[in-house]
């Protein structure tokens, strides 16, 4: 009998033998399994009581104590139980919203019983909780599944699974899920492959090669040395001390007023000519004699000039005259004002790879960097698709910038309203603060053995036992964990119409090699585009 007169009345699994912290064992009872409905698996939920609440667990593993037994029925049967979470009993036998944790432990040879499809709507969609339902309960698809919103955007969360598994088909459908419910929304997403461009139809502002704007002048030192010298950037070099003196006196000749600019340095993101400082270097070149103190200023001349002149960097260099558009700039990327297009989809396909890097080191340092600057009073997503590529786990120079900016936002970005969604099919090549910052994960089928033993190390003991689902998942289906949702579940999420799935299907060869209706005109059209002409 619980607290109040409320009194537990479902159908018996066992009793409870075993009892560690937040951890139980159970003996089944000779007849649990025997109905279809009420058979444990790992990731089932069942139920206790105590004097003053229903406590629920996660069933992680299961055993026979003693098999080969003459008789099944004979067999001692044995289960692991994660207990996390309870619904307390008010004095008049009112059953309270459930709650994460427990305020008592249950005690030995207590009985556990099967939960019912009442007991999975009281735990799984807790009212009065801001959430968006994005599919089924596969324990009872019945019941929809729901993700808690404050909680996913508010700490981060990151979506894995290996390729084919519906990752992508995930992101749309989560993410649209949020924004029919807060068309107010500001969400930036990185897209590498140009997957998710029709996803969101009216609703996206698309931003590739011809819309993006990312001025120079908002690069800070280390970006701009990866944009001009690549791999043999140095900043001890003589290059980047000249470019450390020249680039403040170009940006204060911008500022009409003579009182202002003393403090600006080579990190202050305000506009300067690149024609002034290419002739601020011809004037330090006309003032040396020697031609090896002038070889850096002509190295650094000729770096400078073909960047401003490669149509591959127009989008960064390109235009004669030079105005400050930050204002513009920013309220493309963050979507202010929102004017119907909740989302900025960056695509980065057409971005030049040497550049790649730095394209998303500027943008992840511009969202934490307006989140700071506007104190929480506009929080922003931002969504890193593929982040394994720009983030890896290899301590390589090349990624330090991107991996420092996300981190930036993973270790602090909560704090001023600056969330992550981090996407990757390979976990165990994805820098692990980023992983390690997110509160909910969504993972899906993986069958990668490193890959899965990263998630273990990210996951909580309550739900460890249910990754031994992964390589078997079927398209569509995750293991959630984590604050967004009321407790670690095995989701199927609903199918996404034809029309707002994501470009991220496998080439189909038969279909196009049965065809073979491509031309020299196809051709021409290909080297137009790879020219960018």
């Amino acid at each position: 009998m619980d607290g109040g007169g409320h009194r537990i009345t479902d159908t018996l699994v066992g009793r409870i033998v075993a009892i560690a912290g937040a951890q139980i064992t159970i003996q089944l009872d000779a007849a649990a399994g025997s109905d279809d409905a009420t058979a444990l698996q790992i990731g089932t939920l069942v139920k206790t009581q105590t004097p003053k609440s229903i406590v629920y667990g996660v069933v992680r593993g299961l055993t026979i104590a003693e098999p080969g037994s003459t008789s099944p029925d004979a067999e001692i049967q044995m289960a692991d139980i994660s207990m996390i979470g309870e619904t307390s009993v008010s004095d008049a036998g009112e059953l309270l919203a459930f709650q994460r944790g427990m305020s008592r432990s249950p005690s030995l040879n207590r009985p556990v019983y099967a939960t019912t499809s009442t007991d999975l709507a009281r735990v799984y969609a807790p009212p009065n909780v801001p959430s968006v339902n994005v599919g089924a309960i596969h324990q009872d698809t019945t019941l929809p599944a729901h993700v808690l919103t404050d909680e996913l955007l508010g700490n981060h969360f990151g979506i894995l699974g290996t390729t084919g598994s519906g990752k992508s088909c995930t992101v749309v459908l989560l993410l649209s899920a949020i924004l029919d419910e807060h068309p107010n929304a500001h969400v930036v997403m990185l897209d590498p492959h140009n997957e998710y461009t029709k996803a969101f139809g009216d609703r996206a502002e698309v931003l590739d090669t011809n819309t993006l704007e990312l001025p120079y002048w908002l690069l800070n030192f280390d970006e701009l040395m990866e944009v001009l010298f690549g791999a043999q950037a140095d900043e001890g070099s003589a290059e980047a001390a000249i470019l450390a003196d020249l680039i403040p006196q170009a940006k204060r000749e911008q500022i009409k007023d003579p009182t202002k600019g003393n403090h600006f340095t080579v990190e202050t993101p305000v506009p300067y000519k690149f024609t002034d400082l290419i002739r601020r270097i011809d004037q330090e070149m006309g003032k040396l004699d020697k031609s090896d103190a002038v070889a850096p200023y002509r190295r650094l001349r000729a770096r400078l000039v073909a960047m401003q002149t490669d149509i591959r960097f127009q989008f960064m260099f390109g235009g004669i005259s030079v105005t400050d558009r930050m204002s513009d700039v920013l309220s493309q990327l963050f979507r202010i004002p929102v004017d119907g297009k909740p989302i900025s989809i960056v695509d980065l396909s057409g971005i030049p790879s040497e550049i790649l890097n730095v394209v998303v080191s500027v943008i992840c340092r511009l969202t934490f960097d307006f989140a700071l600057w506007c104190e929480r009073s506009m929080p922003i997503l931002l969504v890193c698709e593929e982040a394994h590529r720009y983030a890896p786990a290899i301590p390589e120079r090349r990624y330090e910038m991107t991996k420092q900016a996300l981190s930036r936002i993973a270790k602090e970005g909560r704090k001023y309203g600056a969330s992550l969604c981090v996407i990757s099919q390979r976990p165990s090549q994805l820098a692990p603060e980023l992983l390690s910052q997110c509160n909910t994960l969504f993972a899906m089928r993986m069958s990668n053995n490193d890959d899965q033993e990263h998630l273990r190390g990210a996951m909580s003991d309550s739900s460890i036992g249910m990754l031994d689902f992964l390589p078997s998942l079927g398209n569509g289906e995750a293991i959630a964990v984590g604050q967004g949702v009321s407790l670690p579940v095995r989701i199927e999420f609903k199918n996404l119409p034809e029309e707002q799935r994501p470009h991220s299907s496998t080439a189909v060869f038969t279909e196009s090699w049965k065809t073979g209706n491509q031309d020299m005109d196809f051709v021409h059209e290909i080297v137009r585009r790879w020219r960018r002409l």
